[in-house]
């Protein structure tokens, strides 16, 4: 298995500044009548909780009025109080709608990113990782956004309402509550800035356990096979761990900074409430004025801190959504024209290698191709044969535009793939990968994989095609077996004989197969070697092998070795030449009659 990666070492921007949340705003912009009717709401809240302390101010002052008036204040405090909770409901419902909106799109748009990524990224990017953050960062937006935006603009608007309502009661006392706010904010300051580089390290260290435990899982018969289970919970738990020290140390830093600010804030108000008792007896203020005031100062106060807890989780947020935009906006090496060129149709399947040179980007020291030229005519069989290592895989994967030559070029028709777009050649070939993947569905859905709008028929004449049909029909529900995630249910001739059926149902020009029958029994491989055979009439088939045995019967047999091509021709002539494919033969043949 691959090694853990090293969070700390990563080469990523780290997250300095809650701005980066404006990552977000190309998901909010589609949404924006939302937002309108989501801020209006929570303005009406805020000026209606802003109203109610005028409302207790006239109450105590006025307690002595008449009855009848007496009655309209309570009355007033009513349908204050009723307009205030239909408007905290609209807000909840609009802002919470709106937050799962956007993580929905998020998610889709880093999905739909990822999914066309070329496999160098993958020789970067651990998949459980990708994992973690379309799960986890994308969660901590959505508390944000359905949360933590609409409390910090609700307050925000209750700490500049309350700050104008005190001033408008008591200038006086409205100077010493301000007295306090460099208190409160220096520390959110510099405790903030720690909470955000612990926040983005917990994200992290989160994100490498989800890959670990993404690869391990998903080796986990090897992992069994030689006992490595307890290295491996060893490996899982340490990133655990240190994902829990860091969020430890996280929450420490802002439970510290929450102390801080709640004591100074309240600290303030028992002062400033101190002197307006003192201004009360003094007879320069009314009861109804200090209890107005005190109300407001608590509002102010609760805001400030209520902001101050909220920082952290911006924080936080900003640095998943800068996860998010570098996975949005990380730069492919295999990138379609800006203008592509439609392939005619119908495909003729010629394939050219010109001068192709090639190393894989994980290794680019190593060339994998050295100034290949192959020429594949319409309808022909070739068939790729050498050691391991040669080059043979990669001309496939070439071919399919997984990546791009360093230098040369591959064609299709005549047409340098690269000026083509992927998606319009590769409808034109059909794939059968030496380790067969199989989903997590029915057989059918499965076989039905290479061409989703085939009838059941269909799918079981290929399935027939590819001596499946037997195997399938025996299953508890036959076709509709659920096959388990990977085909764990299933021997690996049994998938490898779906992913061929799948590959036939396909009825591409173009036939790649890469050991397709590596994994068969010798009857599986007779039977699937004629419809392989079959259904290569017709069409350019390339065929990757190790076994001699399945391709003596190719149109011609080219040699791999050390990424060069060192032969080519008919099976016979090649024996008869020597060299590296006579040596290949001698060793599996039994005897000189069977070559």
């Amino acid at each position: 298995m691959s090694p853990l990666p090293d969070p700390q070492a990563a080469d990523r921007p780290k997250g300095r500044k809650v701005g980066a949340l404006a990552g977000l705003w190309p998901f909010v912009l589609p949404h924006r009548a939302m937002v309108w009717l989501a801020l209006g709401a929570l303005t009406l809240t805020a000026g209606l909780s802003l109203i109610l302390p005028l409302a207790v101010r006239r109450v105590i002052d006025g307690f002595n009025a008449e009855t009848h008036l007496l009655d309209q204040y309570f009355v007033a405090a009513l349908v204050v109080a009723l307009l205030l909770a239909l408007g905290t409901g609209a807000r909840y419902y609009l802002v919470t709608r709106l937050g799962e909106r956007i993580i929905a799109d998020i998610r889709k748009a880093v999905f739909d990113r990822v999914l066309g990524m070329s496999p160098a990224f993958f020789e970067k990017v651990l998949t459980g990782e990708v994992l973690s953050r379309i799960t986890t960062d994308t969660t901590l937006i959505l508390s944000v956004i359905g949360s933590s935006v609409s409390v910090a603009l609700r307050n925000v608007l209750m700490l500049v309402g309350g700050l104008v309502f005190l001033a408008l009661t008591s200038a006086k006392m409205t100077g010493l509550v301000l007295l306090i706010v460099p208190a409160v904010v220096l520390p959110i300051i510099f405790l903030g800035r720690k909470v955000r580089g612990l926040g983005r390290e917990n994200q992290d260290l989160i994100a490498a356990g989800s890959g670990n435990a993404s690869e391990v899982l998903g080796a986990v018969q090897t992992v069994q096979a030689y006992t490595h289970e307890n290295r491996s919970r060893a490996a899982f738990g340490r990133l655990i761990e240190e994902s829990f020290e860091s969020a430890r140390r996280r929450i420490g830093a802002r439970a510290v900074l929450t102390v801080i600010v709640i004591f100074l804030v309240f600290a303030g108000v028992v002062g400033v409430l101190w002197i307006g008792a003192r201004d009360v007896r003094a007879g320069t203020m009314t009861v109804g004025e200090l209890v107005q005031f005190v109300i407001y100062a608590v509002m102010v106060a609760g805001s400030v801190g209520a902001l101050s807890e909220i920082w952290g989780e911006l924080q936080r947020a900003a640095g998943a959504t800068e996860r998010l935009v570098e996975l949005l906006t990380m730069e492919d090496s295999v990138l379609d024209p800006a203008v592509p060129v439609v392939l005619a149709r119908p495909v003729r399947g010629e394939i050219r290698f010109e001068g192709v040179e090639f190393a894989y980007p994980a290794r680019p020291g190593v060339s994998a191709l050295k100034g290949v030229d192959l020429v594949v005519a319409p309808g022909e069989t070739v068939a790729l044969v050498g050691p391991s290592g040669a080059g043979k895989t990669t001309v496939l994967q070439l071919l399919q535009r997984f990546y791009d030559p360093q230098g040369g070029r591959v064609t299709l028709d005549g047409v340098d793939l690269r000026d083509l777009g992927r998606s319009d050649f590769r409808e034109a070939m059909a794939l059968v990968p030496q380790d067969a993947v199989i989903f997590a569905a029915s057989a059918r859905e499965n076989i039905r994989f290479g061409r989703p709008g085939a009838s059941d028929a269909e799918v079981e004449a290929a399935a027939k095609a590819a001596a499946a049909d037997g195997f399938l029909r025996a299953l508890p529900e036959g076709y509709e077996t659920y096959v388990g995630e990977r085909g764990v249910m299933l021997s690996g001739g049994q998938r490898q004989r779906i992913a061929i059926a799948r590959a036939i149902l396909r009825d591409a020009p173009v036939l790649l197969l890469d050991e397709a029958t590596s994994a068969l029994d010798a009857e599986s491989e007779r039977a699937v070697q004629g419809a392989v055979e079959r259904l290569a009439k017709g069409r350019t088939t390339l065929v990757v092998a190790h076994r001699l045995a399945t391709v003596k019967r190719a149109d011609r047999i080219v040699v791999f070795e050390g990424g060069r091509i060192v032969a080519q021709g008919t099976h016979e002539a090649l024996v008869a030449e020597g060299g590296l494919y006579a040596r290949l033969a001698r060793l599996q043949f039994t005897d000189g009659a069977a070559v």
